[in-house]
């Protein structure tokens, strides 16, 4: 018989796996059962949702900014030339580039979590569209990913603005805070990323959207989340 660790028998004691737990009760939780780790946990949300994503009227997809960040450092590469490379630099940008930013992708040398384009660069960008695309990097006009406001949109990738997409079973994940956050700011960015989901939610849609919430930290329990709680918070 398999030993279990005393963190596991700690959560055993405390996780009812079952249970739809309140917003707040299960923030508290999650902090609570992340006290004995050596690192800072992260707090991550998981939803799943009633689309099908195999149709084009049914894909949800889109960025937030949280009202409190999401606690994590973000790497942020710039397709850009002259004046807007000096620009994305100045904004705290840690990569600008253009022929040799593609070369770097090309090579499999993707050290950045955010890719941020001006316009005229995207007939370059193209070039590695089917490296950037699957791992969800591609720049992205509705996204605010491809602007000539390079700046702004450095700066607030920079401050954890999110970008998210329903995966093909109809399950969005993202980061919503650190387990040192305050309850009360972990709770805001949990409903930001709520509201952020519903106004993303796509024509094709049918029936009920939201399924199902769950919250989870790093090395913790996946917690049910009651639906009604967060709306209430």
């Amino acid at each position: 018989m398999t030993k279990l660790s005393k963190k596991a028998k700690s959560l055993a004691g405390k996780v009812d796996r079952e249970k739809f737990y309140d917003l707040n009760e299960a923030i508290a939780l999650l902090k609570d059962v992340s006290k004995g780790t050596k690192f800072d946990e992260t707090i991550d949300i998981a939803m799943n949702l009633g689309v099908d994503t195999k149709h084009a009227d049914q894909q949800v997809r889109g960025v937030v900014s949280l009202p409190n960040g999401t606690g994590a450092t973000v790497r942020v590469a710039v397709f850009a030339k002259d004046d807007k490379a000096k620009e994305a630099k100045a904004a705290g940008a840690d990569i600008v580039g253009a022929e040799d930013l593609v070369e770097k992708i090309t090579k499999g040398e993707i050290d950045f979590d955010r890719c941020i384009a001006t316009p005229d660069m995207m007939g370059l960008v193209g070039r590695v569209a089917r490296v950037l695309g699957p791992k969800g990097m591609m720049p992205n006009p509705k996204l605010g990913s491809v602007t000539p406001n390079i700046e702004k949109a450095v700066k607030e990738a920079k401050a954890g603005a999110l970008e998210f997409r329903a995966e093909k079973a109809g399950v969005v994940h993202a980061r919503v805070g650190k387990a040192s956050f305050d309850d009360a700011k972990l709770a805001e960015n949990i409903v930001a990323f709520l509201d952020a989901i519903k106004r993303a939610k796509p024509v094709g849609a049918k029936g009920t959207y939201i399924n199902k919430v769950s919250l989870s930290s790093t090395m913790g329990p996946g917690l049910k989340i009651d639906f009604d709680t967060i709306v209430a918070a």
